[in-house]
């Protein structure tokens, strides 16, 4: 079973899910709280906001006697990965090395993180030529030719 595409999260809604997934499950009144001490919501306003993400299919709710139990149901990760693949697609329109320099740019990466991102650029440079030189060798001959004739 494919799975439907979720709606992009607001600024907002960010904020409110990070709450939920570091509960991992998350009491209404908790998700309350958190949000009107880290971010300044209302108590109606972090509501809204958790309806609506149910409504997109972020959220699960459980009632239990007077109070909700809300649970992610995609990880963190997940929905980072979702978001960046819609700005590639609708922003960048597929082209990565200015959000990559962009993003370089802007954090503080730190050595480790570094070296790791070299080794997956080194990692994907490796199948990219890889790949190139297999096409090389497929196209300079084809099924109907015999070795001989196309070297």
């Amino acid at each position: 079973m494919r799975r439907r595409r979720l709606e992009p999260l607001t600024p907002a809604e960010w904020k409110v899910m990070r709450v939920v997934w570091q509960h991992e499950s998350c009491a209404a009144r908790d998700v309350y709280q958190a949000c009107g001490d880290a971010h300044g919501m209302a108590v109606s306003t972090v509501k809204t906001h958790l309806r609506r993400l149910v409504d997109k299919g972020y959220l699960t709710t459980t009632q239990i006697g007077n109070s909700f139990l809300y649970r992610p149901t995609c990880p963190p990760l997940g929905s980072l990965q979702a978001a960046a693949d819609r700005l590639l697609e609708n922003a960048l329109e597929g082209t990565t090395a200015p959000l990559l320099a962009y993003m370089v740019q802007k954090s503080r990466i730190s050595g480790e993180e570094l070296a790791e991102l070299r080794a997956l650029l080194d990692a994907h440079a490796d199948a990219d030529s890889a790949a190139d030189r297999a096409a090389d060798g497929n196209a300079e001959r084809s099924p109907d030719t015999p070795p001989e004739a196309g070297s």
